[in-house]
Formats: C-alpha cells, structure tokens, sequence
C-alpha cells in the first residue's frame, strides 16, 4: 500500500480507459480529501484495489495533465459549501487514463458541518472532451511558466477565469453548456 504523501510512482501511457454510460463511479473523502469510500466502478476503472485507495489522498489518481487550476476552483467552491460539476482526466494504477464529468458535493453531519465530500462520475460524451481539453491544454501551459505551485494556480485560475468568461458568465455556465450541448 502506499503512504500518505509518498511519491506517486505511475506514469501516463496514453492508454484511454472507459466504462459505460449506465455506470457511475463513486467515493467520498474525509475533509481533508482523504477516501473513505470506493464503489466498485472505482476501483475497477481505477486498477487499484479497495486496501490501496481507503485511507489515501484522492489525488492518487489526479493525471499530470490535469490543470492545478481546475482542483483550486473545486476546493474553493467546496470551501463555500457549493457544489461543483467538472470535467476530469484521472490516472489509472496502470497509467492508463480516463474521463469523467464529476459532480462533487460536501457531505453534511448532523450538526451541520462538512463531514466529507462525495463525488459521483459519469462517463463524458467525446465531444465535451474534445471541447474542454484546449482549455486545460493553455491552463497546463500557463502552470509550466511558474516556478512554485502558488504562482501556477493563481496564474492558471486568472487565465481560465479569463478563458471562461469569453464563453459564459461562470465557470458554472460554461460546463452547463457543455453538458446541454454535448451529454444530452
């Protein structure tokens, strides 16, 4: 099993991985993003078994060409007690890679405080992905030009706002368009 916070030993091959349109992909997560929860979608979409994914960060299956920006606008949207519908590419325990529309929401405790997160994925139409990747391609790039983490999300965040804003009013306008004109 992997530590918490141990390097990350996988790398992408380019192998696209799918699963059908009737399935969805389930977890949850502590506070801090940590699994709790895997439903067997996960896990076999995944290639990791349950003993490997409870316990760890949920970015053990963030994919390198992943935009920082995209996590920064999740955790700040979950941070207001918002959901969040975004379009991600994960890293399979093979390096394969797949796509997800994620709809991602924090989970509440009988008081009334954020006991977690839950997020459930489906399977994105090819043309919403072939829509959002450009995007994610100029965020990655824009990540590159800065020396620290810090300085790429900011940098990356003002330029999908930018990017974003060119096409619809918020980023949450813009993914519904996508999903009215391509997932339905």
């Amino acid at each position: 099993m992997r530590r918490h916070g141990a390097p990350r030993t996988t790398r992408p091959t380019g192998a696209e991985r799918t699963f059908a349109p009737d399935e969805l992909i389930v977890s949850k997560t502590d506070p801090r993003g940590v699994i709790t929860y895997a439903n067997d979608v996960f896990l076999r979409v995944s290639g990791y078994g349950l003993d490997e994914v409870i316990g760890q960060p949920h970015n053990l299956i963030r994919h390198p060409a992943m935009p920082r920006a995209v996590f920064g606008l999740l955790w700040s949207t979950l941070a207001e007690g918002r959901e969040l519908f975004a379009y991600i590419n994960n890293l399979a325990s093979d390096g394969a890679h797949y796509w997800v529309l994620a709809h991602v929401t924090p989970s509440y405790g009988p008081d009334g405080r954020v006991v977690g997160y839950h997020s459930n994925r489906r399977r994105p139409s090819p043309g919403a992905v072939r829509r959002i990747t450009p995007m994610y391609e100029q965020l990655l790039a824009e990540e590159r030009r800065h020396p620290s983490a810090r300085a790429a999300v900011a940098a990356s965040s003002g330029l999908m706002a930018e990017l974003v804003a060119a096409q619809a009013s918020s980023y949450e306008e813009f993914i519904w368009s996508l999903i009215s004109s391509e997932e339905s």
